[in-house]
């Protein structure tokens, strides 16, 4: 059926601040949604109260409401708007919760709207874990054996009947929450609890343990009228243990068999089926016995997911766009392929190419964290890889990571001893993969490998091949390297550098060496149908083979550089000026060029930019696709410190760096260079001091005095910083920090106690600043500035104090010769002002100030960047009136055991916006009081 006419108005849920389990994967969703919808006329209002999202951009929805997403928010909205339906199924865990508290105290029935995209029904029965089991059984779908239980007493005795191990699941929670396998029965009074105060509505499912099966998922869209089809087949390297936003994911399946893989079709279709009538994505997991192939359904998410992102990502094919269209009344075959733009949307994919995704954690962040992998996830973020075949694309994912590795191996990192390697392959976590490699590298037998991590034999044989091929390396030079073999390894996901390390020669001479042996990347589109169509989309992948289907165009272009997988530093908000960054370009007449690696994002949505290459922000792949593009330039200071350490390389390579030059870039970063260009503008700074070696820290500290705040250079979210009090700790830390990060300098500097931050954000084209937004924290200065609570404007600055502030955000942009973005962080004791640090390039807050005072500044600032605009070109009209609060948000409840306070190293997530009027507001003087009495103690 058509599009139903009756439906003119839509709002739309977000998910809320980023946190481990929900991520930026419903951003992609949420705006693409608004997209659509808009293009079928609808007014799209939207509530979420994240700011760092393009999702809550004026150039996504027609509305938008930073708000808490609470009922409150939602019956001012209803109460202003005339609301025909909302969709609560783009904003994860989070907006359906929400909808359907909604839905209890009668809101949607009072304002007469209508739930679309899904239903409640469906809703309850897959979120109740009883209800799903029984519902399950009815229709004949396999499940393990267990029941549900509400209390501590009843928990035990379904324990008793099921025996152990067994597995707990809370009902109602995200990310896996509250779930966990429980070995025997001394540690289940624990877990049961664990379980039952996870869950919202103190639910658990206790079932067998189906530990070491094979798990996959299905992507499939449905519409009104029980049209199905299945968008992705998606398999978990991981065996069933490892949550899958914890599992290395493989599309399409690898290992299953066509009878096991229509089987699992057939079901995932009865399944879907019988939870209730509803239009748009779902996610259906299974398990899999790996020897008598019997399967068993997991669960079924009637929403859009991370895997979502991931098969939208992976196929080409818009789930969340299609998914708004079908909630709004049309059919599959009513609409068309996104991709071919001549077939059907009710057309399955059909890919010709590998995606391996890898997740990206943070344990660093959390000292004495239990980093062992199982039902809750702790994955921050995630990279895909695409390839020809698994190895290119896992290596790709490899190197996309930014964990300072070159791929999965051959890249001098030392081997863990045999007992190490023995113990990680049996207890998974963040590095199992890496040690299975080295695993085959020390001669453990392959039986025993799979013995202990239970990965399917076909993976592993997979890397086993890698370690066979670099035995090969050992019989030549670079000089006689054969083509056949360098093209082979190419083949196999090699990075020139991995080469040059089995080699022992340099990354450069290895590319020079393919060039003469004529071994070169090429670029293939992502069709969704594996070339049986044309594609209409510019959305690209590299591999080593004989067509190049990229086609160069000869007008004037630029290329952004993405900020890769998210973690705690460097989040969403970067991608909110990655996008914004091509838009503006885009207005600028520039044929914009985009190049990233995360899924989640929408800077990676296939119509955002002119031309989208899905590939490693590393440099040998930034490298060739600037060779084959020839742009006029490269962004970087939008992306990030993933973007600006390329900078450098950029600089050697003779390319030319848009915006800030990386000699300004490159000054910033040097403490000691820093200082000397603070001191010459008369700009007070704490004192500080350089060192080399762990020797030379205790002098310095003589000099300088304690507290101190120690770091190490080139650094995001404060990683590796710390405040000493004493020799001991200074020693300890300096040592902790050479031994991490051998080569590097690190930097004491004399250390404010007791003084007020705040910080400025401007946009200087060389000659003008333009301050767009002054904020000051709550906290004192100690605690990073992405963990604060801050204030915009600033709350009680003295005069004297702002206009200081103003007067050295200037003097600095200027000193460095910004072209673009700017951020400066400043220590405020009594009336003096003090550097802290200058960031030339986008920072976590600029999304916050434009969402705050509603300017596009992003735009001006790329186009400041671009040489077409002046600062002065620009009408600043920001809507001041009242203080935005930009709130930080943890995941601590992912780590138990983890200390929880704060201090130079960042640690949240995510963050949220809260307005308020004034400063009597009950919600400011509450959070001022218990902050303070909180860092107080």
């Amino acid at each position: 059926m058509p599009k139903d006419n009756s439906i003119k108005s839509v709002l739309i849920i977000g998910s809320g601040p980023i946190v481990i389990g929900q991520a930026c994967e419903f951003d992609y969703s949420g705006s693409q949604a608004a997209r659509s919808l808009r293009e079928e006329g609808i007014e799209v209002t939207l509530i979420n109260s994240n700011p760092a999202t393009i999702m809550t951009d004026e150039v996504t929805a027609d509305n938008i409401y930073l708000k808490p997403l609470t009922k409150q928010s939602i019956r001012e909205i209803l109460e202003k708007h005339d609301i025909d339906a909302v969709l609560p199924t783009m904003g994860g865990q989070t907006a359906l919760n929400l909808a359907m508290d909604c839905d209890k105290a009668g809101i949607w029935k009072k304002h007469n709207v209508r739930v679309i995209g899904s239903n409640f029904d469906a809703i309850e029965t897959t979120e109740d874990r009883e209800k799903f089991r029984q519902k399950m059984l009815e229709i004949g779908v396999g499940v393990c054996k267990g029941r549900t239980a509400t209390s501590f007493l009843e928990g035990k005795e379904i324990a008793q009947e099921i025996g152990f191990p067994l597995i707990i699941r809370s009902s109602y929670t995200l990310g896996g929450a509250g779930g966990g396998f429980v070995e025997n029965p001394e540690d289940f009074d624990k877990a049961l609890n664990a379980g039952l105060h996870a869950s919202p509505v103190h639910e658990v499912l206790i079932e067998q343990s189906i530990l070491g099966w094979k798990e996959y998922e299905l992507e499939i869209m449905r519409d009104s009228i029980g049209n199905f089809i299945v968008i992705c087949s998606i398999e978990n390297f991981d065996p069933m243990g490892v949550h899958t936003g914890d599992s290395i994911t493989v599309a399409p399946a690898m290992t299953l068999p066509d009878t096991v893989y229509q089987e699992m079709r057939n079901q995932a279709i009865k399944m879907i089926s019988s939870i209730g009538e509803f239009a748009g994505g779902c996610n259906v997991q299974f398990s899999v016995h790996p020897s008598t192939d019997e399967i068993i359904g997991i669960e079924i998410n009637p929403r859009v997911s991370r895997s979502s992102a991931l098969a939208s990502k992976a196929t080409g094919y818009p789930i969340a766009k299609i998914a708004a269209k079908l909630a709004i009344g049309y059919n599959l075959d009513e609409l068309s392929n996104q991709i071919t733009k001549n077939t059907s949307a009710f057309f399955e994919p059909t890919i010709d190419y590998v995606i391996v995704k890898v997740p990206r954690w943070n344990f660093d962040k959390f000292k004495g964290a239990d980093k062992h992998l199982g039902l809750s996830m702790k994955a921050v973020g995630e990279a895909m890889g695409i390839g020809r075949n698994f190895q290119e694309a896992l290596q790709k994912a490899c190197q996309s990571l930014e964990i300072k590795r070159n791929g999965l191996g051959a890249d001098g990192r030392e081997l863990k001893s045999h007992d190490e390697l023995t113990y990680s392959l049996k207890h998974p976590s963040w590095d199992r993969l890496f040690h299975v490699y080295d695993a085959f590298k020390l001669g453990i037998p392959f039986k025993t490998i799979h013995n202990l991590t239970k990965i399917d034999p076909w993976f592993l044989h997979q890397i086993e091949e890698l370690i066979l091929l670099e035995k090969e390396f050992n019989k030549y030079t670079l000089d006689n390297f054969p083509k056949d073999l360098m093209l082979k390894a190419k083949k196999k996901g090699y990075c020139d550098r991995q080469i040059a390390h089995l080699l022992g020669c340099l990354e450069s001479q290895v590319f020079a060496k393919r060039q003469e042996l004529g071994v070169n990347r090429v670029y293939k589109l992502v069709d969704t149908c594996a070339a049986e169509f044309e594609a209409k989309t510019p959305y690209y992948y590299s591999c080593f083979e004989d067509e190049n289907e990229s086609v160069v165009s000869e007008k004037k272009k630029i290329i952004v550089l993405g900020s890769g997988p998210n973690r705690i530093g460097q989040g969403i908000e970067f991608d909110y000026s990655c996008v914004h960054g091509i838009l503006a370009a885009k207005e600028a007449g520039y044929e914009t060029i985009m190049i990233n690696c995360n899924p989640e994002t929408v800077s990676t949505d296939f119509d955002v930019a002119d031309k989208l290459y899905f590939e490693p922000v590393f440099w040998e792949h930034i490298y060739e696709i600037i060779l084959h593009e020839k742009p006029e330039g490269v962004i970087v200071q939008l992306g990030g410190q993933t973007a600006l350490k390329l900078a450098e390389k950029l600089e050697k390579y003779g390319i030319n760096i848009i915006g800030t030059s990386f000699k300004a870039l490159d000054l910033a970063e040097d403490r000691g260079s820093f200082s000397t260009l603070l001191k010459d503008n008369d700009i007070p700074y704490p004192k500080f001091g350089v060192i080399e070696s762990a020797d030379e820290a205790l002098d310095l500290a003589k000099e300088l005095g304690f507290p101190l705040l120690v770091r190490p250079s080139y650094v995001l979210g404060g990683q590796g910083m710390k405040i000493v009090i004493n020799e001991d700790e200074l020693e300890a830390h300096v040592v902790e920090l050479f031994n991490a990060i051998p080569g590097n300098r690190v930097m004491l500097d004399h250390f404010l106690e007791g003084a007020l931050e705040a910080e400025a954000d401007a946009i200087c084209d060389g000659e003008n600043v333009q301050i767009i937004g002054i904020m000051q924290h709550i906290e004192p200065a100690g605690i990073h500035s992405g963990d604060s609570y801050a204030v915009l404007p600033p709350y009680n600055l003295g005069d004297l104090v702002i206009k200081k502030i103003e007067a050295y955000t200037k003097k600095i942009a200027i000193a460095l010769e910004t072209k673009g973005l700017i951020n400066i962080q400043f220590a405020v004791k009594g009336d003096n002002v003090y550097i802290i640090e200058a960031n030339p390039r986008a920072s976590r807050t600029v999304p916050f100030i434009c969402k705050a005072y509603q300017q596009p500044y992003v735009n001006w600032a790329t186009k400041v960047m671009l040489g077409d605009k002046k600062v002065t070109d620009f009408k600043y009209d920001p809507k001041k009136g009242g203080y935005a609060i930009k709130e930080p948000v943890f995941s601590f409840n992912k780590f138990p055991k983890v200390n929880k306070e704060l201090g130079p190293e960042m640690k949240s997530t995510g963050e949220s916006i809260y307005f308020i009027d004034d400063l009597l507001d009950d919600y400011f003087l509450k959070l001022y009081e218990e902050r303070n009495l909180y860092l107080s103690r």
